[in-house]
């Protein structure tokens, strides 16, 4: 069983079985593809070369949009934010998913605060899009996953996916209270 972050000499660390290395590694790449931006053969490269999508649509797929979700009630403003924002948004989202899937490797992780950062973006959007598979919207909905916290009582994919979730929260959870506890004693 995966210990918990803690703040060691080395920064705050963690360990992982072999099992979790390869269960969050490939969590860390699946979100990473999904937030993947579409090729457009017609992209202007210079638009493209400094960050501008001429189309950025609300992303089809739920769980992307509820990683990039729109920012404003006004659409014009919306498709604005979003046509200046979108491409850097995804790439910041990746870079920190790829960095938490090379770090995990090693099965013992030690990250400074700025590295710590990374990874609990990448473990938010891990939450956000399991949460959008697992269709939680509401604290009942979040309540009614929580309760799924056995490992052999697993029968269904939506059963698998609730336990990843929580491990998920749990992991960010105490990678937050390791930071904190930093933030406390400087």
């Amino acid at each position: 069983m995966a210990e918990p972050f803690s703040r060691t000499p080395r920064g705050l660390t963690a360990r992982f079985t072999p099992e979790e290395v390869q269960v969050l590694t490939r969590l860390f790449e699946d979100v990473a593809l999904a937030l993947e931006p579409e090729e457009d053969p017609n992209t202007d490269p210079l638009a493209a070369l400094v960050g501008i999508s001429e189309k950025a649509d609300v992303p089809a797929d739920p769980a992307v949009a509820r990683m990039l979700p729109v920012v404003s009630d006004d659409p014009e403003v919306a498709d604005e934010y979003r046509r200046f924002t979108d491409l850097s948004l995804r790439q910041a989202k990746i870079s920190h998913l790829k960095l938490a899937a090379m770090d995990i490797q090693a099965g013992t992780v030690h990250l400074d605060t700025e590295h710590a950062k990374a990874w609990a973006a990448a473990l938010n959007d891990v939450r956000l899009t399991l949460g959008s598979r697992l269709g939680i919207i509401s604290a009942a909905d979040a309540e009614r996953v929580g309760e799924q916290t056995d490992w052999d009582r697993v029968e269904t994919t939506e059963d698998y996916m609730a336990l990843l979730y929580n491990f998920a929260t749990w992991l960010q959870e105490s990678l937050m209270q390791a930071l904190l506890i930093g933030l406390e004693e400087d």
